[in-house]
């Protein structure tokens, strides 16, 4: 056994500096918002316990590792994201480790001893929760993170990136009414995800910009999933007054919309006109192609990887939080509604008009 000392952790560097962990944590990433002479101070103590060297440098001990960690690898979604790390950290010569958390896991997240076990630089988190405890755990480490899609609402100094979503779903929206729904469908991802949120806000938001009622009813929540879009879809579909039209949260959500309607003798789109959210690969190649929101999703994992390497690197980040744009793209699974003929005139009663009163006889 080594008798080598421990190094210190982040939160004895702050005590003996008399600043709270998260300035520690802001002078090892090269952020700019501390004061001169704080910064000095914590600088000093941390190139004494070695964690930087001369000249404020991020300390040296870096291994050209980065994890990416992602709630599922089974979708093409988490391959898209996967694509664009793996890109841009090769650009930059640095390796990336995959791993999966399971968020419906009873035990502790796996993810929080990666970086240890790994011994990486930095975490790339995707669509999970972050506690203050997970949080502070990284920072004692001294390890940089960077969430793309956070489930909850991240400290303001935390890198996050995003998409336009709240935009994606007003224009999701405008194009099914300007083709003239008015019982559109909403099916959301998990209800508690920021994304999820922000897409049925821009739902509700072009729906009463349009003077459109918004029913309740017509919002449902599922997971992102196949499953969960067929599910929710057979629900809409068995109401009293069942929607002409439905704008899923996710491509993999549209494709079980697609699944549901046919299952009930529905055509897409003269009886059911149907848009999804993300342009996955395969929507060109669905049967009709799907309309849908594009969000850069490879993009998005370049950003996250830049974004973390400038904090490896003690570069500023302009913005802690990145939201890359979204567009419409429109193909063939939407359409005006099919037209519903008018309800016939009840028969007049005998002998008198519709309106009760008596007729003469001649």
């Amino acid at each position: 056994m080594s008798d080598r000392p421990s190094r210190p952790t982040l939160a004895v560097i702050a005590a003996e500096a008399g600043v709270s962990p998260a300035t520690v944590s802001k002078v090892l990433n090269g952020r700019t918002d501390v004061a001169p002479g704080t910064r000095e101070r914590v600088e000093e103590l941390l190139r004494s316990h070695n964690y930087l060297a001369p000249g404020g440098a991020r300390r040296s001990r870096r291994s050209g590792l980065v994890d990416l960690v992602l709630a599922g690898l089974d979708s093409p979604w988490a391959v898209e994201i996967l694509r664009g790390v793996e890109a841009e950290c090769a650009v930059h010569g640095t390796g990336v480790v995959v791993s999966q958390v399971h968020e419906d896991d009873a035990r502790p997240p796996s993810w929080q001893n990666l970086p240890v076990l790994h011994h990486s630089d930095g975490v790339i988190l995707v669509t999970s929760r972050m506690t203050a405890q997970q949080r502070a755990q990284l920072e004692r480490a001294g390890v940089a993170l960077v969430l793309i899609d956070p489930v909850n609402l991240p400290d303001r100094d935390i890198a996050s990136i995003g998409a336009t979503n709240w935009a994606g779903g007003t224009a999701a929206t405008d194009h099914l009414l300007a083709l003239g729904h008015r019982r559109i469908g909403m099916i959301g991802g998990p209800a508690d995800m920021l994304c999820t949120q922000a897409r049925v806000d821009g739902y509700r938001s072009a729906l009463e910009r349009a003077g459109v009622e918004v029913d309740r009813d017509l919002i449902r929540y599922g997971d992102f999933r196949h499953e969960g879009g067929f599910a929710r879809t057979r629900e809409l579909l068995a109401l009293p007054d069942p929607p002409t039209a439905i704008f899923a949260g996710s491509d993999q959500q549209a494709m079980g919309a697609y699944q549901a309607a046919r299952q009930a003798g529905l055509r897409v789109p003269e009886d059911l006109s149907v848009v999804g959210f993300d342009d996955l690969p395969m929507c060109e190649w669905l049967s009709p192609p799907l309309t849908t929101v594009r969000q850069p999703l490879e993009e998005m994992g370049r950003v996250a990887a830049r974004t973390l390497l400038q904090l490896l690197d003690g570069q500023p980040l302009l913005t802690p939080r990145i939201e890359l744009s979204t567009d419409l793209r429109i193909r063939h699974s939407t359409a005006p509604p099919a037209i519903v003929p008018s309800p016939p005139s009840p028969p007049a009663s005998p002998g008198g008009s519709h309106d009760g009163r008596s007729r003469a006889v001649a």
